[in-house]
């Protein structure tokens, strides 16, 4: 089955763009990424805070089931237009890669329809690359699968 969420990763380049259209309005969408419950619940992750505003930040934590904290990520958002833009930067932490930054742009399609386009930059495209390498594709689509499913349910 083809997946929905596209990557294109030019060769030889410090970033890539995803970009994933969903049946849901831009309002929705874009509430999917600054409403704390909605994220914890697509992400399946605890968020320990989410400041939506410039110079505010972010703090994410997954645990596995006995507790033990599998994955933390942590980032500063610089810029946030309601319905528009989120401009971050994105930090998994004891992972070895570096920072990103990434541009979320959200545009509706029409009432029930929207599309999202990411661009992640990163420090050089060895780090991309390097990204590229895990299961990144495939975590990124089921993410964005997951968001489609709990979002659609707000409606």
């Amino acid at each position: 089955m083809e997946r929905k969420t596209k990557i294109d990763a030019a060769e030889g380049k410090h970033d890539l763009v995803i970009t994933r259209e969903f049946d849901l309005p831009v309002d929705l969408l874009f509430r999917a990424y600054v409403e704390p419950e909605i994220v914890e619940k697509w992400m399946s992750t605890r968020v320990i805070k989410l400041d939506n505003r410039r110079h505010g930040g972010f703090e994410f934590e997954t645990s596995d089931p006995r507790g033990n904290v599998v994955f933390r990520a942590n980032g500063t958002i610089h810029d946030l237009v309601t319905n528009e833009r989120i401009i971050r930067t994105f930090e998994m932490e004891n992972t070895g890669f570096p920072v990103q930054l990434e541009f979320l742009d959200f545009k509706s399609r029409d009432n029930e329809k929207s599309k999202l386009t990411m661009q992640i930059v990163y420090r050089t495209p060895e780090d991309r690359d390097n990204m590229l390498r895990l299961p990144f594709a495939a975590g990124i689509s089921m993410a964005h699968d997951r968001l489609q499913e709990v979002a659609a349910k707000l409606r």
